[in-house]
């Protein structure tokens, strides 16, 4: 199983805490998914939000306004005193997501001006229970994690890890979760990049600008987690020690139980239609985590350069 170096400062300013007191509460909606026949409708989110194509915050706003609640306010002040080191991320949940977005930002800020020329540019990840606002629209859990491109900030609800296991089937684990994280902020490395630029809004189908957009942050997930395990919380030594390859089972376990087509047969109408796929298959999100994950090389994720897709 991934773990942190025991002494590894923690930094949690990369995380915005708004779920008023703090824990993995019960979203609200049952949970955040909800029913069957919502799930159908709002999947179309899980693990990208739209992209940043703007297609998002359409369903978002409607979640919003058929479950209700509020944006929170963010205060990290019990966050903070309960993450100071790896080792509380080793123990806790919350812990490990505020050292995954440390050692994911630590990669791109280095990785990113030297393979593209781009700065990286730090944002935050909102923690959130339920529902809340964004530049994009309001939210709810329905929606998965995502990430907004008008406030740059990357929003989960940490309750979705547990439903990946309860209502998707997947093994789970800290690696998935940080997987989860480490596709959003592959769309905040789009966005820096301005390859969110290059997709239609709304934009559908198995060969669409959104999957090739969805696609391509799966393979940055992937990249980073080849670098993970070098990644320094302080330029001293490597925030991340260890990951297995049971850890990077659990990933490509996660990407095959969100790929369009397992949604649309296992909690959809049991019809696979390509023409509305937005992320890609099962295999091909595998397929390309792995890309990134073997090679660690950015410059491997051009899925807009390519007419094989997998």
């Amino acid at each position: 199983m991934v773990r942190f170096r025991e002494g590894a400062r923690l930094d949690t300013s990369g995380v915005q805490d708004r779920r008023g007191g703090g824990g993995r509460a019960v979203a609200v909606g049952g949970g955040g998914i909800g029913v069957l026949g919502l799930i159908a409708f709002v999947l179309v989110q899980v693990l990208g939000g739209g992209g940043g194509t703007g297609s998002g915050a359409d369903v978002a706003s409607i979640l919003a306004q058929l479950q209700g609640g509020g944006s929170g306010t963010a205060d990290n002040t019990e966050l903070a005193q309960e993450c100071r080191t790896g080792a509380d991320a080793n123990d806790s949940a919350d812990c490990a997501a505020v050292a995954i977005v440390d050692s994911i930002q630590d990669y791109w800020s280095t990785a990113l001006p030297q393979t593209s020329g781009t700065a990286y540019a730090d944002t935050q990840t909102v923690f959130f229970t339920g529902s809340v606002q964004t530049a994009c629209g309001g939210a709810t859990s329905g929606s998965g994690p995502f990430y907004c491109p008008g406030d740059q900030l990357v929003y989960v609800d940490l309750t979705f890890f547990d439903q990946l296991q309860t209502q998707f089937g997947a093994r789970g684990g800290t690696f998935v979760d940080a997987y989860v994280l480490a596709h959003e902020y592959g769309h905040h490395v789009q966005n820096l990049l301005g390859t969110n630029q290059r997709v239609t809004p709304g934009e559908t189908g198995p060969t669409s600008g959104t999957v090739r957009l969805e696609l391509q942050a799966d393979c940055y997930a992937g990249v980073w987690a080849n670098h993970a395990t070098t990644v320094s919380d302080d330029g001293q030594a490597p925030l991340i020690t260890e990951i297995t390859q049971d850890d990077v089972d659990r990933a490509l376990d996660a990407a095959s139980r969100i790929g369009d087509d397992f949604i649309q047969t296992n909690l959809g109408n049991g019809t696979v239609d390509q023409d509305a796929f937005t992320h890609g298959s099962s295999a091909q999100r595998e397929r390309w985590f792995s890309t990134g994950y073997q090679t660690g090389d950015p410059a491997a994720c051009d899925t807009f350069g390519t007419d094989d897709l997998g």
